[in-house]
C-alpha cells in the first residue's frame, strides 16, 4: 500500500480484538518476526511490514532520516491499525518506535523494545567515525552479495539464529545489493540522528514499556556491552511504567526466544 508516498509491503495475520504492530531492526523487515507471529495468531491481529527499500517494499535511492522513518510508521499505524495497539520494535527500529510513540501515545497499550541501543550509550560516542567505517565495509560487501555464497557468508549472524525458511527469504530479499544499499542509508540516518537524540530525546512512553536486553554481546562489542546494558536499564527505570529484563540471548532475541517475546506481548496486551 502507499504510505507517505512510499509503496510498502504489509503482512497481516492473526485474529481477535487486540492488535500488535511490529517494527524491524536495521537491514531487515517483516521476516525478522517470523518465529514470533505464529505464537500470537490466536490472540491478536498482527501487522508486520517492510520499510522502504527492504523485502517486498518498493526500492528507493532517496536519502533517509529518522524523522521520515518515524513518519512512515505513524502513517502506517493510522492507515491499517485502527484503535489501540501494542508497538514492538527491535534494535534500530526502537529509535524509530520511540520517535513515533510521542505521536501515537494516546493509542499505545504498551511498548516492547528488544535490545535497543539508547542514545546515551558510550558506543555512540564516536558514531561519526563508526558510521564512516561501517559504510566503507558495506560498500565493499554490497556488490559481492550478487554472489549467493558470499551473501550467505556476509549474513552468517542471521543464518545462525533464524529458521531456515525465514533465512532463505531474507537472503533473497534483503541480503542483495539494493538491500545493502538501503542498510547503508539507514545507518547514516542513525548517525545523523544520535546527536539530536542526545540533546533533545523523544518524549518517553507513558504506557507500560518493557525493554529486553541481550545478555550475550554482539561480536566486537564485548568491551562496551556492560555499559550498554547499564544504559538500557537506566532508560527503562526512568520511565513512568518501565521494566528492564535481561535475557540469555544474542541480539536477535525474537529469533532465539520467540516464546518469551510472545509472552511479553501478551502481558502488555493484558495490562493495557
Amino acid at each position: 500500500m502507499s504510505v507517505n508516498g512510499w509503496s510498502l509491503y504489509i503482512e497481516e495475520s492473526g485474529t481477535g480484538p487486540d492488535q500488535v504492530l511490529f517494527e524491524a531492526g536495521q537491514g531487515l523487515g517483516r521476516t525478522s518476526w517470523d518465529a514470533v507471529l505464529p505464537l500470537l495468531t490466536d490472540h491478536a491481529r498482527l501487522v508486520a511490514y517492510d520499510r522502504s527499500g527492504f523485502g517486498r517494499s518498493a526500492r528507493s535511492d532517496a536519502q533517509l532520516t529518522m524523522d521520515q522513518l518515524a513518519a512512515d510508521l505513524i502513517a502506517l499505524a493510522e492507515a491499517v491499525v485502527p484503535g489501540r495497539f501494542v508497538l514492538v520494535a527491535h534494535s534500530m527500529g526502537c529509535l524509530v518506535a520511540r520517535l513515533a510513540a510521542a505521536r501515537l501515545a494516546p493509542r499505545l497499550r504498551g511498548v516492547l523494545l528488544i535490545d535497543p541501543t539508547p542514545e546515551t550509550a558510550p558506543s555512540y560516542d564516536a558514531i561519526d567515525q563508526i558510521a564512516r567505517r561501517v559504510d566503507r565495509t558495506l560498500a565493499l560487501v554490497q556488490p559481492l552479495t550478487r554472489f549467493r555464497p558470499l551473501a550467505r557468508l556476509a549474513s552468517g549472524n542471521v543464518r545462525q539464529v533464524f529458521p531456515a525458511d525465514t533465512y532463505a527469504t531474507m537472503l533473497a530479499e534483503d541480503f542483495v545489493p539494493v538491500g545493502i544499499a538501503q542498510t547503508r542509508r539507514e545507518f547514516r540516518a542513525v548517525a545523523a540522528a544520535v546527536p539530536r537524540f542526545r540533546t533533545t530525546p523523544p518524549a518517553p512512553p507513558t504506557c507500560p514499556t518493557i525493554l529486553l536486553s541481550a545478555d550475550r554481546p554482539r561480536r566486537g562489542g564485548e568491551r562496551t556491552h556492560p555499559a550498554l546494558q547499564s544504559h538500557q536499564r537506566q532508560w527503562a527505570d526512568a520511565l513512568p511504567d518501565g521494566r528492564y529484563e535481561a535475557v540469555d540471548s544474542g541480539h536477535f532475541i525474537q529469533a532465539e526466544h520467540p516464546a518469551l517475546v510472545a509472552d511479553r506481548i501478551r502481558e502488555l496486551l493484558d495490562r493495557g
